[in-house]
């Protein structure tokens, strides 16, 4: 059995994807070092401070829910996890479990500050061939729109991305959640990209929590 750990615990953020989208399954997959996860699954996903209590409550969840481990990731300062299953009562009973062990809840969380929230209309071919060089998902084509967006924590990036697939035809180039502030990187036509950009604000305004000073 796990010894409780005295420390308080930070939460950073906690979220659930209620339905992931064939892209972003496919780039958090594609990056996953732990098993992946597929398009219709549903997702929870925690991160906190200290970042090694991420074991304990994985523990927790594994123990007691039928959801299977996608990412276990201590960085310099923050921890996340992530499990997800086809049913989405066991990935929010795993969430539940989850947020009870570590003696916090929802209103705990820090809402999401967004730092960068820019769109770049009609991307030069060279700009678009360097953005590419280093992508984690879909290329970016020239004379596309790109947004791009930059959030603490970096948790909320993965919001933000699906929620942007749902909205509209556009196509994930860049999804970065570890560390201390999260980057997303979309392309598509103007219409296309205006739309995501509305969802994506909608979803990070509506998030409830603590307030949110920046960057620490």
């Amino acid at each position: 059995m796990a010894t409780r750990s005295s420390s308080p615990i930070d939460l950073r953020g906690a979220l659930v994807i209620d339905h992931m989208q064939p892209q972003f399954a496919a780039t958090i997959a594609a990056n996953s070092d732990g098993y992946f996860p597929v398009v219709g699954e549903s997702a929870f996903w925690l991160e906190v401070r200290p970042g090694i209590v991420i074991n304990r409550l994985m523990d927790v969840a594994l123990k007691r829910c039928r959801v299977t481990p996608g990412a276990l990731v201590t960085e310099r300062s923050y921890g996340t996890l992530e499990v997800h299953g086809d049913d989405q009562g066991q990935v929010r009973e795993a969430g539940r479990l989850i947020l009870a062990a570590a003696n916090v809840t929802e209103a705990d969380q820090l809402r999401p500050n967004l730092m960068t929230n820019e769109v770049i209309r009609q991307v030069d071919s060279h700009h678009a061939m360097l953005i590419n060089r280093t992508r984690s998902g879909m290329l970016l084509l020239a004379k596309d729109s790109l947004y791009t967006l930059e959030v603490n924590p970096a948790i909320w990036v993965l919001l933000a991305a699906n929620e942007a697939e749902k909205a509209a035809p556009i196509r994930i180039v860049g999804l970065g959640n570890n560390g201390a502030v999260g980057r997303l990187r979309l392309a598509g036509t103007d219409a296309a990209i205006d739309a995501a950009v509305e969802a994506v604000q909608r979803v990070l305004a509506n998030v409830q929590g603590r307030k949110n000073e920046g960057v620490d």
